[in-house]
């Protein structure tokens, strides 16, 4: 397979999953996440390149393979690396601090060392896979140090960076054992992209605060270059979403989750991963006292909750589903009667299709985080309600709340505010509940993930104005140049 791409993807994880053929032998499929959605018909006409961990810890890693049109370059991380480098300084240090430390961060030294050698990995593989002049863009917080590490081998590449998490203010970051080593990392970039504004600006301020640099307007000078700071609001793929929750098989399934659930006035939906930042606890304790007070009542209300396993090798975690599935029992052995608990919970993965029909027939989502770059679960539900009905109780400290602002907003440490936004949402009266769901879903038409991933490469300028790549393009040449701005819809019409 010939190795230079002039566009390359750094990530995490490799957008395919590993499973066994019908002969016993190890076959790939394309996963269904957003990013590969949106960045697949760029990679299809420039031939690009994919590298990330193919999900093994393995000492080695298979070769370089095709996939749908797409080179994928998976990168060997170890089951001892992923400890340190995954769960411990991503998921252990650098998730709570970022997430305003909803839960107490944790530093370990050796797990800087973990973290720097599989940035390196990382980094050495971009080089090799792109070519003269190419475009690379890296994506989120497992991999910070990659854009200096890869200019200073490969200068002649134009780099972005987009950090799909909560970046925090000066103050939190200024905790970090290696910010000074971060902060480098990401000034390597060319174009460093944020969910929010305020997070590009703390950015900047930071650049000021540690280095000494001055930022001008939404850029920073370093080492005779600029680097520019800017938020793009990542959304869905809402074309996909609206035509699944449609067909008649999502809708027919909706009816019978429904039936199961005993054809309540109200169905409340809530579908997470399980962590600490999602708010599940505080939004269970509000529907508790909401039965408690006799406002609502089982069996005409009742509660779903989705919660999907999520590192569950890490002891937050494990502390936090105890905590929760405690909670549950609770509210079902003081409201449930036998064959109707109050709350439904299902602590297990589901399809897109199980998802859609759980969308379609829920009367209130609740999307009620501590904290959140974007979640993207409020926006799947507005794309899935194609009969225009349905409310959103959607928390204020998740960027989705910028974008759909229509939605029943509330700041869900409030108990007492949360508990009454919720009975807003579920006695809004018809007219008031699709005047809200259409002006969203108008919203997300304009604004889905392809728009997302064409705004930022534009604002790189690395693309044309048809979308195709052309990496000897100037910065003055680009659209949607004003990064900056105070409001995601100015500047980025031209978006975790």
């Amino acid at each position: 397979m010939a190795a230079n791409s002039s566009f390359v993807v750094v990530a995490n994880r490799l957008p395919v999953d590993a499973a066994t053929g019908p002969d016993g032998e190890l076959v790939w499929k394309r996963s269904p996440g957003g990013l590969v959605t949106a960045l697949h018909p760029i990679m299809q006409a420039e031939a690009g390149t994919w590298i990330g961990w193919p999900g093994r810890g393995d000492h080695t890693a298979p070769e370089p393979f095709e996939l749908d049109g797409m080179r994928l370059h998976p990168v060997a991380v170890t089951a001892e690396e992923l400890g340190d480098y995954y769960e411990g300084f991503s998921n252990a240090s650098l998730w709570p601090l970022y997430h305003d430390s909803v839960q107490h961060p944790v530093f370990h030294r050796h797990w800087w060392d973990a973290y720097m050698r599989v940035n390196e990995r990382f980094a050495q593989a971009a080089a090799t896979a792109a070519a003269r002049g190419a475009v690379v863009w890296v994506q989120d917080y497992q991999l910070q140090l990659v854009p200096a590490m890869l200019r200073e081998q490969r200068p002649d590449l134009k780099i972005g960076f987009f950090l799909h998490i909560p970046f925090p203010p000066v103050e939190l970051y200024m905790q970090l054992p290696r910010r000074v080593e971060i902060l480098r990392g990401l000034l390597g970039a060319d174009l460093v992209g944020f969910q929010r504004p305020l997070a590009a600006q703390n950015f900047l301020r930071l650049s000021r605060h540690l280095l000494g640099l001055r930022p001008r307007s939404n850029g920073v000078e370093v080492d005779g270059r600029t680097v520019r700071a800017g938020a793009f609001p990542i959304s869905i793929n809402v074309v996909e979403m609206e035509s699944l929750a449609a067909s008649t098989a999502i809708q027919t399934r909706a009816k019978e989750i429904r039936a199961e659930l005993g054809d309540p006035q109200c169905l409340i939906l809530g579908v997470d991963r399980l962590d600490y930042t999602k708010g599940i606890e505080h939004r269970l304790m509000a529907f508790q006292e909401l039965l408690a007070e006799g406002t609502l009542s089982v069996p005409d209300t009742v509660m779903v909750q989705v919660a999907t396993p999520s590192r569950e090798r890490v002891e937050h975690y494990q502390v936090l589903r105890e905590n929760v599935e405690r909670q549950v029992g609770r509210i079902n052995g003081d409201f449930g009667r036998v064959g109707v608990p109050a709350v439904h919970y299902l602590h297990q993965s589901y399809s897109r299709s199980e998802l859609a029909a759980l969308y379609s027939a829920a009367d209130v989502m609740m999307v009620t985080p501590l904290r959140d770059g974007m979640n993207l679960v409020a926006k799947e539900y507005v794309a899935a309600r194609v009969d225009q009905r349905g409310t959103l109780v959607l928390s204020e400290f998740a960027g989705a709340a910028a974008d759909l602002r229509q939605a029943f907003l509330v700041n869900p440490h409030d108990l007492d505010g949360l508990k009454e936004t919720l009975l807003q949402a579920i006695r809004a009266e018809p007219a008031d509940v699709t005047r809200r769901m259409r002006s969203m879903r108008r919203y997300l038409r304009t604004h889905d993930v392809d728009h997302w991933a064409r705004s930022f490469l534009s604002s790189l300028g690395a693309t044309d104005a048809a979308g195709a790549l052309d990496p000897g393009r100037s910065d003055a040449q680009s659209a949607g140049s004003d990064v900056g701005s105070a409001d995601p819809r100015a500047g980025l019409e031209s978006s975790e």
